[in-house]
């Protein structure tokens, strides 16, 4: 992977993170259209500091809200910032059990399996249609529902199940408010992220020093990857709130069926 390779991959990340087409899937796409042949360590360790981009373009999209939690947090009541934290938190638990006992099974989908990423694409194409057809409704989200939508949440795990499709989908379902749903949906993957690189930190710093091996991913390349994934996927987060908001998730369901159906018969005839 070189430079080039790493800024087009860290668009496409900060694109499809916010938009709920799976950036994992598509991350797995594109790098094959490139003709980049990674072992599933070092292209999950691609993935994982682009996500970190994205996550941190979530903290400055909703700075302001961040900034308000942490207040609350600080004084040590049971507030309402308390207790999103707390639904966040809950929201964690599927994630973390999956990533946790699952590691190595999860590593080896990110090896080119691009007929998987397309069927996984379609499953989240009917996904996004169910949510789009479910009537608008205010209601807040409860600690079953924050379960339900951490369930959603390690189910995207999968390269082709889009992460803020999944959960975004989910609330919507569950009868969420549909900018609450994106709220949510973006908020909880931080600590998620942020949790994922410290478990990883010594495997990654010894990947990103392994430099006299061609085929690791070197530290330029992936600053290039994070910096372009991070000024991207602000500009997407900010589109995707405001598409919720409208409505207007059948669009994206069109573009996953299109997408998977594609992926799958490229990889079967070609």
């Amino acid at each position: 992977m070189n430079l080039l390779d790493a800024i087009i991959l860290g668009i496409l990340q900060g694109l499809t993170e916010f938009l709920p087409v799976s950036s994992s899937g598509h991350l797995e796409i594109g790098k094959a259209l490139l003709g980049l042949h990674m072992g599933g360590e070092e292209s999950l360790l691609f993935t994982v500091v682009v996500h970190f981009a994205t996550a941190a373009a979530t903290l400055v999209v909703y700075r302001r809200e961040v900034g308000k939690i942490i207040s609350g947090l600080f004084q040590f009541k049971n507030n309402e910032e308390t207790q999103f934290v707390g639904l966040i938190v809950l929201s964690m638990i599927p994630a973390g059990v999956v990533g946790l006992l699952f590691e190595k099974q999860i590593e080896a989908l990110f090896e080119g399996k691009i007929a998987f990423v397309g069927a996984m694409l379609i499953v989240t194409g009917l996904l996004l249609f169910v949510a789009d057809k479910s009537k608008a409704s205010k209601k807040s989200i409860t600690s079953l529902n924050a379960f339900l939508i951490g369930i959603a949440q390690a189910i995207a795990i999968l390269p082709g199940i889009s992460r803020s499709g999944a959960t975004i989908s989910t609330s919507v379902i569950l009868g969420v408010d549909r900018e609450q749903a994106a709220r949510f949906s973006f908020l909880m993957v931080i600590p998620v992220i942020f949790g994922k690189i410290l478990l990883d930190a010594g495997d990654m710093i010894q990947e990103v020093s392994a430099v006299e091996n061609p085929t690791q991913v070197s530290f330029p390349v992936l600053l290039a990857g994070f910096a372009s994934a991070f000024l991207v996927g602000i500009f997407a987060c900010n589109l995707m709130i405001a598409m919720v908001k409208r409505a207007q998730l059948k669009y994206f369901s069109f573009y996953c069926f299109v997408v998977g159906f594609v992926s799958i018969v490229s990889y079967y005839y070609y």
